[in-house]
């Protein structure tokens, strides 16, 4: 993630010694929730293999927490603790502050005064990031500290570091992923056991994989937090999440995800940022997959990410998508990251979000009209003898229809046209779409989903 310094070449004996007379490096942490107790444990079980690598020690110095008592069942006597956030972000004996307390309020006071106090920063809040992300990053290069989120993303899977150092010398074309374990359980249920989605949500937090308050999953608003940092570490260009299309799950019907495989494929909700001629498509939604696709096997929890890129072609990274310890893997390797920066210039660090702010490439989001993509209708007919009068509608609009078959017969159900377009603008898909809702022959609502290739 970072440029390490020039080591001189003096004998080995001597560098040892140097390494043994580094300091540790000094880390306060606001919050020791799921992600905070994952770290504290990581970071005490694994302290020797983690020094190997940092190329020095990294030590937990003060913890910031709402209830003092259950922190302390977590840490002992063995690290101080305080009910004041500002206390952590300021004190003079930290380092670094990790801020994994989450929201987007108070936590970015407590990043600025931290950077203020010329403290580096990491942190897996991708609502802080997402929502004031310009200002927390204008204020770390004029204060010359890093601010670093690797779990703020796809948790346990390395994708920042990827964009950034990886693939470093692309041109990235688009990135797509599931970036969301929530709704990604809930489609897998509604797939494998035939859930409607009211008792796969249900299922999803008896089991703890959804709050109580689901609203950020299922209406697509966390992965769209995560697809807007994404977004702007594979094009260099700033942080929109406020011209991010976003579409949740929670008007998918079971009909459609059975209609999707009776097709070859099956429904993901997916993040989608695809460079274009004249700007970026910044999207999510649920949409059809092909049933033979990697990203089509991607079930549970799990996240993935794949990535088009000029000079090495279809990258892929998969990992879990949640989880206490499997979040402190990618908070610890950031931690590790800005330990390597002792003695390392400002203007040498790895830029916050991939490019420096000179370089900043100030691309448009397209908006929804714009977006061309194929798509999946499902049209509801009065007889099955109507479906000429649907393909003939989709015609008369300009609509490329690629599929045409009926649904299978279910009790009670109507029949049902399923339809698969060409790519298509959305706009041209939107006005077929309401010319097909005014036709006697159609017997109820239309629905649309986008269908993604995601080819090589």
């Amino acid at each position: 993630m970072y440029r390490e310094p020039v080591e001189s070449l003096e004998p080995l004996h001597s560098l040892n010694t140097d390494r043994a007379a580094i300091r540790p490096l000094r880390v306060g942490m606001i919050g020791i929730g799921t992600v905070g107790s994952g770290t504290f444990r990581v970071l005490a079980r694994n302290r020797a293999d983690i020094a190997a690598r940092a190329g020095r020690s990294i030590e937990l110095v003060l913890v910031a927490a709402r209830n003092l008592v259950r922190a302390a069942t977590i840490v002992g006597d063995s690290v101080p603790l305080t009910d004041d956030p500002f206390h952590v972000a300021t004190h003079p004996d930290v380092d670094v502050v990790v801020e994994v307390a989450g929201g987007t309020g108070p936590a970015r006071d407590w990043v600025l005064a931290a950077i203020a106090h010329g403290k580096h920063v990491v942190t897996a809040n991708k609502a802080l990031l997402a929502v004031h992300g310009t200002e927390i990053f204008a204020a770390a290069r004029e204060k010359g500290v890093a601010v670093a989120y690797e779990g703020a993303v796809a948790v346990s899977i390395p994708i920042i570091k990827a964009l950034r150092e990886g693939l470093a010398a692309n041109r990235i074309e688009w990135v797509a992923g599931i970036i969301n374990g929530t709704t990604n359980f809930i489609l897998s249920k509604m797939r494998d056991e035939g859930l409607d989605f009211a008792s796969a949500l249900a299922q999803a937090q008896s089991l703890g994989y959804a709050e109580a308050d689901p609203s950020f999953d299922i209406e697509g608003i966390d992965a769209a937090h995560k697809l807007t940092l994404l977004a702007a570490n594979a094009f260099g260009m700033p942080l929109r999440f406020v011209d991010a299309q976003v579409e949740g799950i929670t008007a998918l019907q079971g009909l459609d995800v059975a209609c999707a495989e009776q097709l070859g494929y099956r429904i993901k909700l997916l993040g989608v940022a695809r460079r274009q001629a004249d700007g970026v498509e910044l999207r999510v939604q649920p949409a059809l997959v092909p049933a033979d696709h990697l990203m089509a096997h991607v079930n549970g929890s799990m996240n993935a990410v794949m990535v088009k890129s000029d000079a090495a072609g279809l990258t892929m990274y998969y990992g879990a998508g949640a989880g206490s310890e499997q979040t402190a893997s990618a908070v610890i390797a950031d931690l590790v990251d800005v330990a390597r920066l002792d003695g390392v210039q400002a203007a040498q660090h790895v830029p916050h979000l991939g490019v420096h702010a000179h370089a900043t490439n100030a691309l448009a989001v397209l908006p929804r009209a714009a977006v061309h993509t194929s798509h999946y209708l499902r049209v509801p007919v009065a007889a099955v003898s109507q479906i000429q009068a649907v393909t003939a509608c989709l015609a008369e609009q300009k609509v490329p229809v690629r599929q045409v078959a009926l649904a299978a017969d279910r009790p009670g159900v109507a029949p049902q046209v399923l339809v698969l377009t060409g790519p298509v603008l959305q706009g041209t898909l939107d006005l077929a779409v309401h010319a097909l809702q005014s036709r006697a022959e159609v017997a109820g609502a239309v629905v649309t989903l986008r269908v993604e290739a995601l080819e090589g």
